[in-house]
């Protein structure tokens, strides 16, 4: 049978069970997850090749009301994801009015003209299953989505499913990656993102959302199978690098420690790691930041 390949763009509003959605169908943790919205700032590439169909994932920043420029370059993001795949996947959850930004997501899938199916995450939270059908009529009546499924990505339940749908979108053609592939990111980005991870677990809400990571090295000493890496966060006031520092630098000894063991596993390698903080006033509002982290303008 002639192989098959799909480009799928994971869409929804924040902390809707994307990046989750995704971990679990790869199998691998190759997007950050946490109880915290707007926890994914870029759009993650995740590959998965079954049998003869090759899945590309696109997971995107969730769909908000930005509130400073970085917030605006997220919004871009999940937008252009839609213009580039062969198929979109949006997520929602129970017991939740369409929010505006949401249904501008909606808007941009009909003005892209590409098939969508709507998916409801988080079934386990339902109260009773009339509440999940009575869902999944509103968002028929919003006339863009082929099908609506029910699924929990938490318990795995109907994802199976969920894939086989997906699957029947596919269209004749090579792989673009290799059949063994997660992920197209560098390891140093998946690194980064782990890193922030434990920033979003382990601190107050809005200090997590003020940081960034950075890989500042990453090298191999081949003859031990182990990898020194040097880590810089950067936060945006001082008192905010004093926080996560940590009295006696606990706070920071704690998120190095979680944050090494999420990458060693990814990595199949041990590792050695520095954590540095530096301050960098207000760089979620300055374009020349932006750009230098790597958050192009799309």
């Amino acid at each position: 049978m002639n192989s098959k390949s799909i480009f799928i763009a994971l869409v929804g509003k924040p902390n809707v069970g994307k990046s989750s959605l995704m971990n679990l169908v790869l199998g691998e943790k190759i997007a950050i997850v946490t109880q915290k919205p707007q926890t994914t700032r870029t759009s993650i590439t995740g590959i998965l090749t079954k049998g003869v169909t090759q899945f590309v994932f696109m997971d995107t920043p969730g769909i908000h009301t930005p509130k400073t420029k970085l917030g605006e370059r997220m919004v871009k993001t999940s937008t252009k994801a839609i213009a580039d795949v062969d198929l979109a996947v949006m997520l929602f959850e129970p017991y939740n009015e369409f929010n505006e930004a949401e249904l501008a997501l909606v808007d941009n899938i009909k003005k892209a003209r590409i098939p969508a199916i709507a998916v409801i995450n988080k079934k386990d939270t339902l109260k009773k299953e009339e509440d999940g059908q009575e869902l999944a009529a509103k968002i028929k009546e919003l006339g863009v989505f082929d099908d609506v499924m029910v699924i929990s990505a938490r318990e795995n339940s109907g994802v199976d499913q969920l894939m086989e749908k997906i699957d029947s979108y596919a269209m004749e053609g090579p792989h673009y990656f290799d059949d063994d592939a997660v992920t197209n990111m560098p390891e140093k980005v998946i690194v980064a993102e782990i890193v922030r991870e434990k920033l979003l677990l382990n601190m107050r809400d809005e200090i997590p959302h003020g940081t960034n990571v950075e890989v500042e090295s990453f090298k191999e000493r081949r003859d031990k199978n182990l990898i020194d890496i040097s880590v810089v966060i950067y936060c945006e006031r001082k008192s905010h690098k004093g926080m996560i520092i940590g009295k006696q630098g606990a706070m920071l000894k704690k998120i190095g420690s979680q944050a090494r063991a999420d990458i060693e596993d990814f990595l199949s390698a041990k590792v050695n790691m520095q954590c540095w903080v530096k301050v960098k006033e207000d760089w979620r509002d300055s374009n020349y930041i932006l750009n230098d982290f790597g958050f192009t303008e799309e």
